[in-house]
């Protein structure tokens, strides 16, 4: 079964999957976030999915960042559509960062860099990985 990651935002949402043994974190997609319950829906139609991870915005304080006030009730929405599927919250501060640098490591030219639904994209698959990293450590 798979994992999935959802790098929710305002206008667009980074999403990314585990191979189905779970060893792999690859980015899937980014959708508009007002198709996302949908894209959601019809993924684990498709796909068998074990656990949904959804980036949790915080401020450098540790405090929710604004976006927390979308997030909450797109999860509670999910928890009540898919009642079988575990959702949880994971910390994304620095993702957006991390996703840049990672672009610029890979050697992604300047204009496909300035591409926002690949940062959301890989964004998705950096929360993913995190939380795969933080399974293995508690393990």
């Amino acid at each position: 079964m798979r994992l999935l990651a959802i790098d929710y935002g305002q206008k667009r949402t980074g999403i990314a999957v585990t191979d189905p043994l779970q060893l792999i974190a690859n980015g899937l997609t980014t959708v508009a976030t007002k198709d996302l319950e949908a894209f959601v829906l019809d993924y684990v139609r498709r796909e068998p999915v074990e656990r949904i991870i959804v980036g949790h915005p915080r401020q450098m304080n540790g405090e929710d960042s604004e976006n927390m006030r979308r997030i909450t009730p797109f999860v509670n929405r999910l928890r009540k559509l898919l009642p079988s599927i575990p959702v949880e919250l994971f910390d994304e501060r620095f993702t957006s960062v991390l996703a840049h640098r990672a672009m610029l490591d890979s050697g992604i030219g300047r204009k496909a860099r300035q591409n926002k639904a690949l940062v959301d994209e890989i964004s998705a698959t950096i929360i993913l990985q995190g939380w795969m990293e933080q399974l293995n450590r508690k393990s």
